[in-house]
């Protein structure tokens, strides 16, 4: 879940954006220590869309707390669909999964957003957490790789960010330009910023030495963020971390657990997300199991800068085996076009 690119995009109806921002909590500190630390921070909060100092710092309350004391944890939950040529969009999993962040203050006046992330699977039709999942394209049970990121860490400043460099995989240099996000006012008092990232880049799970699990040997991803905040929230001095809730969308290669191979199609995310002030309390009871039982460190955010920030495939490409090729085998294919009517 990372976004580093800011673009303009339509997305979620407005009035029903509001009536979901409206029952976030506003996070105020009357005059105590929370209002000496925010001061002692010394960020922006005079609202002007076209100020990189602004954004930079909007930004960072938003995707993080500022007091560096202080945790902000994450939660988003959706549905993944398959796409093919020639059929429906089918319904695959849902996608539920946490994040806990840390923000360090850099001597330039930046933020370092230091992240852990973890994403697990459920059956689409009992809720249930998966271990294993019957592939409909292949007909095989395949083990489930649940997301887990640790870390995904990047540096929010008043130039545009570079794109993630995924281990050196991604080359791609961008010319600084200022650090303006694409603001629109929504209805009730809201605030909507949209964010995005379109990337494609070498694979790290070469077709030579991965045939099940590489989608070929470049890698093309696409994610799409949009945020609504109050704006009473984003002018509050007090406030280190601003609340929100939003929609996240990724468009993604077979994951490569399911051993789809160059098969044609893909996978597409359409989930939502937002600040749990309570944290642990406030998440599912399965999920916090699912992720003690993988580490406990999953709970926490990081305390330390640390790298390098991978996903979730380079991250396979460390962990995993390549799965053995059965005699035969060759990727699912979509149906037949229809033939011409008429």
């Amino acid at each position: 879940m990372s976004n580093n690119t800011f673009t303009r995009r339509e997305g979620l109806s407005l009035a029903a954006i509001a009536a979901g921002v409206a029952a976030l909590p506003t996070v105020a500190s009357a005059a105590g220590k929370s209002a000496t630390a925010a001061s002692r921070l010394n960020f922006t909060t005079r609202l002007d869309f076209k100020d990189p100092v602004w954004n930079r710092d909007t930004y960072a309350r938003i995707d993080g707390d500022v007091d560096p004391t202080k945790e902000k944890c994450g939660w988003l939950r959706g549905k993944a669909f398959g796409v093919r040529d020639n059929e429906k969009i089918r319904p695959l999993f849902i996608a539920e999964g946490f994040s806990f962040t840390r923000m360090k203050r850099l001597d330039d006046g930046s933020w370092r957003r230091m992240l852990r992330e973890v994403v697990f699977y459920r059956d689409i039709e009992t809720g249930k957490l998966l271990d294993t999942w019957d592939n409909p394209y292949t007909g095989e049970k395949v083990k489930v790789v649940p997301i887990a990121n640790d870390p995904f860490n990047f540096t929010i400043s008043d130039k545009v960010p570079e794109p993630p460099s995924y281990g050196g995989l991604q080359k791609v240099k961008t010319e600084p330009k200022p650090f303006l996000m694409d603001w629109m006012e929504g209805p009730e008092g809201t605030l909507i910023v949209n964010t995005d990232i379109d990337m494609i880049y070498p694979n790290a799970l070469q077709p030579d030495k991965w045939p099940r699990e590489s989608s070929g040997v470049m890698n093309r991803v696409s994610e799409h963020f949009i945020y609504t905040v109050k704006r009473e929230d984003v002018l509050n001095p007090n406030l280190t971390h601003i609340p929100h809730i939003g929609a996240w969308t990724r468009m993604t290669p077979w994951l490569p657990w399911m051993l789809m191979g160059q098969a044609p199609g893909h996978i597409t995310y359409f989930t939502t997300f937002q600040t749990l002030p309570g944290g642990i309390k406030e998440l599912p009871q399965d999920l916090v199991e699912a992720a003690r039982a993988m580490d406990e460190k999953w709970l926490h955010s990081p305390t330390e800068d640390y790298g390098p920030s991978l996903s979730s495939l380079e991250n396979y490409a460390r962990e995993q085996k390549p799965a053995p090729v059965p005699a035969g085998w060759s990727p699912p294919q979509p149906p037949a076009a229809p033939k011409k009517l008429g």
